[in-house]
């Protein structure tokens, strides 16, 4: 394996080589998403709880198994997230007045917000 700066002197110098780095990264984020699944539906561990001469008392589950599995899945989704934000990203969408139907998403344009800055700005005078 070439050593990481030497990747990135490619990234600047090969427009081929960075497109098809772009694209791998974007797929590793499905990947990411395919393991998050394998992780959530594996057993958690159990552990056999017993008493001070050995006697069972009773079976529960590992809690720090379970943490580790949780912080296993929010790092591969937070990394999904930043891959592929247009799949995998949290929606955003601008809300107008009470029950009316949204106003942009996230691609809005910068022509959009600045209707919606006009309109509030002429509501606020009315008031």
């Amino acid at each position: 394996m070439p050593d990481r700066s030497a990747v990135y002197d490619w990234l600047l110098r090969h427009a081929e080589f960075a497109d098809q780095y772009t694209r791998a990264r974007e797929e590793q984020a499905d990947t990411l998403a395919d393991e998050i699944i394998a992780i959530a539906d594996e057993q958690p561990e159990v552990i056999a709880v017993t008493d001070r001469h050995g006697a069972l008392i009773e079976h529960k589950l590992d809690g720090a198994f379970l943490q580790w599995q949780k912080n296993r899945i929010d790092a591969r989704k937070w990394t999904a997230m930043k891959l592929k934000p247009k799949k995998y990203g949290d929606k955003l969408g601008l809300h107008g007045v009470e029950g009316a139907a949204p106003i942009a998403t996230q691609d809005a344009t910068a022509s959009k917000f600045e209707e919606i800055i006009r309109n509030m700005e002429m509501t606020k005078r009315a008031v």
